[in-house]
């Protein structure tokens, strides 16, 4: 609840007052008979009793007041409203005033009250008769005294407490409000939201404002408000009743300042650290949230997904984007985020309003899309001369991982290598970049960006979308390719009878398979090449194509062309 006074309207005045305005006495209490003496039954008694009443104590307290006979003559039940007083201050008749102290909130004492400890011969008229032994059925409901301080009492303190309730704090908390009776007159429990509110500015009750102070994170405390500290007495005019003091059940659960930045906790840093991320930079990272009092509201972990995105952008909350800042690969922390850097007042889901988030995050990679790829050679063999370049045929091994160590692929766990033309498309940007001028018998290893590698998408079940790429490389076999642009050459002095020569039944025209039994001939010779690491049977079926300009399945004379460049490379 909000803790300030609101509206109130006064009850209509207790009978005992009335009384006590006719007579100029004391309000009334119990006796029997001709009993001269005052006669106190003890009929209940709480089992916890923390204080009891004593002369000068405010007290409120229910009542029914009867004759020996039975005849009810006041309730303070019928008005709804307990009776409200000081204790051996005269405002009571003397055997009340007597009968009230010692008694514990709770208690329920009958109490035979003779002549001379209540309205004498005199009695009051019209209402008690004179000589009137009058009994009581008394039940104290509450408790205090002018001087009185707010009451604390933890019962549970967290293991750990960084950080404690100052004045102008902004706090999140549950309680459970009840009268000192243990009447409940509210819960933010039971709204299922918590109260949240500045301390030390007038935003609580006096009372209140005191009793959260040095509270941590996790502690629950009961704080016991007298009603000059609380709602006084007029009470809040709705649940509360006047001079009620107030006891409030309470856990914290969140507490932070608007003057509060980001905290950071480094976990795990690694030993290496090679570079740090920086405002612009694409981030790859898992991390479990949740609030100060521990309680889950997300974890990438439990989507089996990283969560990716750029920093220093505006793509992640304020606080996210400043706590994701000079990150190693493989570093863990935690990043405590306020809410004015976090979700705000309103909050997100399952987030509430004014929430403090506390982020668990492990970095699995990052990049920069200006990022090439980088190279480091770990070996190179005493001949390193003849190095790798486009359309060379390469066979390789290969571990492939990501950049916190997860393997992906290995060709050594297959047992084969991977073979590929260089510049040809049938690898990754990255790794196509990564693999030239190398020689065989090199060992490198080559870090790939995404936008190098398998972007954004990844490839499912195998590669993470965005994810950095490392493979350990060794060469093993390199087969030198073609000029650019070729796919067979010669090897000596192109025949100037080429066209008769594979027209061997000299009609005059050359069919696909007189055409593709002569370049293979020549290339079982050595006098001829085909590019390697391609489907020979497809590049000499292009060739003849080439040649069959009119489509018609054979190549005439005057179809028959060269290929002009320079000498001992014609390509038909």
């Amino acid at each position: 609840m909000a803790f300030r006074a609101r509206g109130w309207r006064p009850p209509p005045p207790p009978l005992l007052l009335l009384l006590l305005w006719v007579t100029g006495q004391a309000a009334p209490v119990a006796g029997l008979g001709l009993d001269t003496e005052l006669q106190i039954e003890r009929r209940f008694v709480p089992d916890e009793c923390p204080r009891t009443v004593r002369s000068g104590d405010f007290v409120r307290y229910h009542y029914v007041g009867t004759f020996p006979d039975g005849q009810k003559f006041d309730s303070s039940y019928d008005r709804d409203s307990t009776f409200n007083v000081f204790v051996g201050k005269g405002q009571l008749i003397a055997g009340m005033d007597q009968a009230l102290v010692g008694m514990c909130v709770n208690e329920r004492r009958f109490v035979k009250i003779p002549p001379k400890l209540a309205y004498g011969s005199e009695g009051v008229s019209g209402v008690i008769p004179p000589d009137s032994v009058l009994h009581f059925d008394v039940l104290l409901m509450d408790i205090w005294n002018s001087e009185d301080q707010v009451q604390v009492h933890t019962y549970f303190t967290p293991p750990s407490c960084p950080r404690t309730i100052q004045v102008s704090d902004f706090v999140r908390y549950h309680y459970n409000g009840t009268f000192l009776d243990g009447t409940l007159f509210d819960s933010s429990h039971n709204r299922m939201k918590t109260y949240d509110t500045y301390v030390g500015i007038g935003w609580l009750i006096p009372g209140m404002d005191k009793g959260l102070l040095g509270m941590c994170v996790g502690e629950k405390r009961i704080i016991t408000i007298p009603p000059f500290l609380a709602y006084g007495e007029e009470g809040d005019g709705k649940d509360i009743p006047g001079q009620a003091s107030l006891v409030f059940d309470v856990a914290l659960l969140d507490l932070h300042n608007p003057k509060d930045g980001i905290s950071i906790e480094n976990k795990v840093v690694p030993e290496n650290c090679e570079r740090h991320s920086q405002s612009g930079d694409f981030l790859r990272y898992h991390y479990n949230g949740t609030l100060l009092d521990g309680t889950f509201f997300d974890s990438s972990y439990s989507r089996n997904r990283t969560f990716d995105t750029y920093i220093g952008q505006g793509y992640v909350i304020a606080g996210m984007d400043e706590g994701l800042l000079g990150v190693c690969i493989g570093e863990k922390r935690r990043i405590v985020v306020p809410p004015h850097l976090g979700y705000g007042e309103e909050g997100r889901g399952n987030i509430p309003g004014s929430a403090v988030l506390v982020f668990d995050i492990h970095v699995i990679d990052f990049h920069n899309p200006s990022d090439s790829i980088s190279i480091t050679s770990h070996y190179k063999p005493p001949d390193c001369s003849v190095l790798s370049k486009k359309g060379d045929y390469l066979k390789y091994h290969y571990n492939a991982s990501l950049l916190d160590g997860t393997l992906l692929d290995s060709t050594w766990n297959l047992g084969k290598t991977y073979n590929i033309v260089l510049g040809s498309g049938q690898v990754v940007l990255g790794m196509d970049m990564g693999l030239r001028e190398m020689c065989v018998g090199e060992k490198r290893t080559v870090i790939i960006p995404p936008h190098l590698g398998y972007g954004e998408a990844g490839v499912d079940g195998e590669v993470p979308g965005s994810a950095v790429l490392v493979f350990d490389i060794e060469l093993l076999e390199l087969v030198a390719g073609l000029p650019e642009g070729y796919m067979f050459i010669w090897n000596g002095e192109v025949s100037p009878n080429l066209f008769e020569e594979i027209d061997k039944d000299g009609n005059g025209e050359v069919l696909l398979e007189e055409f593709s039994e002569y370049i293979h001939a020549q290339v079982a010779s050595g006098k001829g090449k085909l590019a390697p690491g391609f489907d020979a049977e497809m590049i000499v079926k292009n060739m003849f194509t080439n040649q069959d300009r009119n489509g018609d399945g054979k190549v005439m004379a005057e179809e028959f062309k060269l290929k002009d460049q320079e000498a001992k490379h014609d390509e038909l």
